[in-house]
């Protein structure tokens, strides 16, 4: 359900070996691809061999961060950025990325997508060394471990990263430059996607290949579970942390059902097609007689275009998103916060009058905004409500980078499914299964992290950690 999970950030990594270029309005195009990865902050980093590191970081979408002058300013031919939507740390601008940091022979410039679930501890260590820190978010935290590694124990960054993948438990896909140099890091798991990508004498990272369209770059490759990769002499090189091989591949399944474009491929596999075999899955689970199948826009849209092909009931737009209106910040009355859902959907009345509608969600989580959208529906008049969801129900909370809920929080955890069902006050409530969801996505159980499905996590939680949410619907 969209405004109830969200995911921690989209990153970008460009190396260009011509140094009279300069790249950072690429890595702009890129990011505004991924900008359905995090909305509170944007920042990019690039090396220019004269004048060395220049960076920008500033809060809100990356079309009021940066201007053309910003842009203009950020002379490099290696340049790095992100956008971010906070899990660990705050919404503000000390924790917008990349994190920069200097040391005698030059600086660490880095981006993060993920979640450390052991960087309290981390963290700890780095402060009793000495190490002061401007952010409370795990990624500074990465950032001062190869620091520490790098300058003050006298690794190159190879064996710096080495070191520091053996101590982080939890999620990370990484953009790092180290002075002029790029590499990309995936964690042993591959939890967050990241991908390779060539244009010309350039090599591309991102979190999604949607990023390499929209800069004409080809498509290469994922970047494997436990890879690092860096650039030399026009070509891809690979380096495999020795842990990779002890660790469980755990593919987030959310990217699949959520997080990712329709028009990404995420290890493989086509997310658009994904989601329409998931809606093909929901027929089979759930063959309703109706007279339309409806998305919840817009993530839900494959599902319900999978659904109408599978049932043969028409598809039909029955509710229209406004596309201008961005994140609806804390409203003081409940009638300001009513007001918000209707300002970000509207029902057609004339599609929904009377009619049998089969309404396809991708996912319930706390089950709030749910509540909210069906009331809006009900106001329409349909003659039945058969609501299907794209996941499974969520009765965990996730470790490894969604900003989702507590498990106090979590509707599916604290009530069955019929209960859900009276609450909303529908003629039906349907979950996809785990099974029809891993046969949706065509990837094998055992490669996929179902954590806050089946409450199987593919690492262990420090105990007593709570998942933190900053958005609150």
């Amino acid at each position: 359900m969209q405004g109830e999970i969200e995911d921690k950030c989209g990153i970008v990594g460009i190396h260009c070996p011509d140094e009279s270029k300069n790249v950072a309005s690429f890595v702009y195009y890129c990011l505004y691809a991924l900008q359905h990865r995090g909305q509170e902050s944007a920042g990019i980093a690039t090396f220019n061999p004269e004048k060395g590191l220049n960076y920008y970081c500033g809060m809100g979408l990356i079309t009021d961060v940066f201007k053309d002058y910003e842009i203009q300013n950020l002379k490099g031919n290696m340049a790095i950025g992100h956008v971010r939507y906070s899990t660990t740390g705050q919404s503000r601008l000390e924790n917008s990325q990349p994190f920069v940091t200097d040391f005698d022979d030059g600086f660490i410039a880095m981006a993060h997508n993920g979640d450390i679930v052991n960087s309290a501890e981390l963290r700890n260590e780095l402060v009793k060394e000495g190490y002061e820190f401007k952010s409370d978010t795990d990624s500074e935290v990465i950032c001062y471990m190869l620091k520490r590694e790098h300058y003050d124990n006298n690794k190159n960054i190879i064996d710096s990263i080495e070191s520091v993948s053996k101590k982080l438990v939890g999620s990370y896909a990484l953009t790092i430059l180290v002075n002029g140099d790029l590499y990309g890091v995936r964690d042993p798991m591959g939890i967050k996607p990241l991908a390779v990508a060539k244009r010309g004498d350039e090599f591309i990272l991102a979190s999604e290949t949607v990023a390499f369209d929209v800069i004409n770059a080809e498509y290469i490759r994922d970047i494997e579970p436990g890879e690092v990769v860096f650039f030399e002499n026009d070509e891809i090189n690979s380096h495999m942390l020795e842990i990779a091989g002890d660790c469980k591949i755990s593919h987030c399944m959310f990217e699949y059902v959520y997080f990712a474009r329709p028009d990404s491929t995420i290890d493989g596999i086509n997310v658009y097609e994904t989601r329409m075999n998931i809606g093909r899955q929901l027929h089979e689970l759930y063959p309703i007689d109706a007279d339309v199948v409806i998305p919840v826009p817009d993530s839900s849209i494959p599902a319900a275009i999978g659904y109408s092909r599978a049932s043969g009931i028409p598809y039909g737009e029955g509710l229209i998103k406004n596309r201008y209106v961005g994140r609806t910040f804390i409203m003081p009355t409940q009638e300001e916060r009513e007001l918000a859902v209707r300002l970000k959907l509207n029902p057609i009345k004339d599609a929904i009058k009377g009619k049998r509608i089969i309404l396809i969600d991708d996912s319930i989580v706390r089950g709030t905004t749910s509540k909210k959208l069906l009331d809006l529906v009900k106001e329409a008049e349909p003659a039945e409500i058969h609501f299907l969801v794209g996941c499974p129900p969520v009765i965990s909370p996730c470790f490894y980078g969604v900003a989702m809920a507590t498990k106090k929080e979590l509707i599916a955890a604290n009530y069955s499914i019929e209960e859900i069902q009276d609450q909303l006050e529908i003629d039906t409530l349907g979950y996809i299964t785990i099974e029809s969801l891993i046969e949706a996505i065509g990837i094998s159980k055992d490669d996929l992290c179902l954590g806050c499905i089946n409450e199987e996590y593919p690492t262990e939680i420090p105990e007593g950690l709570e998942a933190e949410t900053y958005y609150k619907p």
